[in-house]
């Protein structure tokens, strides 16, 4: 799907589980990333990511040419899911896990290594408190089964990122999940009863906002709106301002590439999804506005 050449590695895994914090530290009290690096980084998920800002993590390789596969990743939950859900209920009320914060959970390499599965596998036996799958790919509705299961053991919440009702933005890669794929994905897991999230992160500029958000009102219980401004770690946005996105979006629609325009988007969401909309790091807490205004907690993590 992707051109650029792959680089895979399997490394050892110490701890599968990270204590959070920064942009997480009120959304969960861990996250977990079954690869590191992500094959998704050269498509348009990609383009506005802001793990490539990491040199911690890309150690100068370039975003998108290599994947980390993590294959002790359950045995490592396993070992360790017990001190960690005594520490967060301890220190952060509630053992919360945010899957995945810094990768795509499900690449296609997924099909062959299945380390995702095995990590959902594992929390079978040993649940968090709550778990929040966060999701670029369609191939999230392979895990159907596994997913529902999960939810009869614990609070879960299944993020799919769908930033724009457009295919392309002319000059950048397509992406690697398409529009109409994600959609359908989040009206299957909305249909078999799963909490489906819509995340509109970062927000790209919508041809058809009112049909948009009607659209993912249809298959979704909330949705999240981010801009890349605030986003990706900077507050002026200047990370992502070093990439070809932000001339993308503008040439597309100007007024795309300032922070109002997600609260102009939010304002359309609401007419569909009222109480239901969430900005920035409120949304993906699960804290969506009010229909009169103001925030209000939907599962507190």
């Amino acid at each position: 799907m992707l051109a650029c050449r792959m680089e895979i590695t399997h490394p050892p895994v110490a701890n599968i589980l990270t204590r959070s914090s920064g942009f997480l530290r009120t959304v969960c009290s861990h996250s977990l990333q079954p690869y590191r690096g992500c094959p998704l980084g050269s498509s348009l998920c990609g383009q506005g990511c802001y793990v490539r800002h990491s040199p911690w993590v890309t150690r100068g390789r370039a975003w998108g040419s290599f994947l980390e596969v993590r294959d002790q990743a359950a045995e490592s939950y396993l070992a360790t899911v017990a001190r960690e859900r005594a520490w967060a209920r301890r220190a952060r009320g509630s053992f919360a896990i945010f899957m995945a914060s810094a990768t795509e959970p499900f690449p296609a390499a997924e099909r062959r290594f299945g380390v995702s599965r095995r990590v959902l596998e594992a929390m079978l036996e040993e649940p968090p408190d709550l778990l929040i799958v966060q999701t670029h790919s369609a191939d999230v509705v392979r895990q159907l089964e596994l997913l529902l299961r999960l939810q009869a053991r614990c609070r879960l919440r299944v993020h799919l990122s769908i930033e724009t009702d457009r295919e392309r933005l002319p000059g950048l890669p397509p992406p690697a999940s398409p529009v109409r794929a994600r959609f359908a994905a989040a009206e299957e897991l909305h249909r078999r009863g799963l909490e489906v999230v819509i995340t509109v992160s970062p927000i790209l500029p919508i041809a058809d906002p009112p049909a948009f958000f009607a659209l993912i009102a249809r298959c979704a219980s909330a949705v999240v709106l981010d801009h890349y401004i605030g986003g990706d770690g900077t507050p002026d946005g200047r990370r992502t301002l070093a990439t070809p996105l932000p001339g993308a979006m503008a040439a597309l629609e100007p007024e795309s590439v300032q922070l109002d325009y997600r609260d102009r988007m939010a304002e359309v969401a609401a007419r569909f999804l009222p109480g239901k909309v969430g900005i920035n790091v409120d949304g993906f807490a699960g804290r969506y506005l009010g229909a009169t205004g103001g925030a209000r907690s939907r599962d507190e993590t």
